[in-house]
């Protein structure tokens, strides 16, 4: 397994676990999105790949990317570089162990959703490959907080001075991992027929490394 230093990695840790934000890299977004394009209009390999009926989502369009494609964009090895640098960060160990379970692609339309799930493995992760211009509006008007179409990662309860609650939203190109454990959801979007297309994925590692 190779794996790539000196990646820009920006850890946060909006509560207790850390979670890791880096940028997909445009060639690999390019292709992915390649790949899509040419899913949708291919029913009979989309309806192969169909993940929809294992996951949590209710959205359009969920199916796996194969081991092929995967290992041709080198997706594994850009996520367990990632790993590799945040695991050093958090615990001063290397990563020795990288296997992913499998990666998928989302493909949402205004008023779907993904109820609150969490994932298998130890290191999950999302990114995002298109985002509509506009989420919609909120029905109050005067509503200061607008989480259409945002990711929320959930830890435990509230805390004082501690959120438990930390808000993505959605940007073309960011990639965000998390422990597979933490609780996640996605609002519903509206205003828009565009697509909200994200990629995830599940990953185990070696045990020692997947304390964090």
């Amino acid at each position: 397994m190779e794996l790539k230093k000196n990646m820009e990695v920006k850890i946060l840790k909006p509560f207790g676990p850390s979670v890791v934000k880096i940028n997909i890299p445009q060639e690999i977004m390019d292709q992915m999105n390649s790949f899509v394009d040419e899913m949708i209009n291919n029913k009979d390999k989309l309806e192969k790949s169909n993940e929809g009926p294992n996951l949590a989502g209710n959205v359009y369009q969920e199916f796996l990317m194969d081991a092929d494609f995967m290992k041709k964009i080198k997706w594994g090895e850009f996520i367990a570089s990632a790993c590799n640098q945040w695991i050093w960060s958090e615990k001063s160990l290397h990563l020795k162990n990288f296997q992913i379970i499998k990666s998928w692609i989302v493909r949402q339309f205004k008023n779907e959703y993904n109820p609150i799930h969490i994932h298998s493995g130890h290191i999950s992760g999302v990114g995002y490959l298109k985002v509509p211009k506009t989420m919609g509006e909120t029905f109050q008007k005067d509503k200061k907080l607008n989480e259409n179409g945002k990711l929320i990662l959930i830890d435990g309860s509230k805390k004082l001075f501690c959120t438990s609650t930390y808000t993505i939203t959605p940007k073309v190109g960011d990639f965000y991992l998390f422990p597979s454990y933490l609780m996640h959801t996605v609002y519903p979007f509206s205003g828009t027929d565009e697509e909200r297309r994200s990629v995830s994925f599940n990953a185990k590692i070696d045990e020692q490394a997947a304390l964090i």
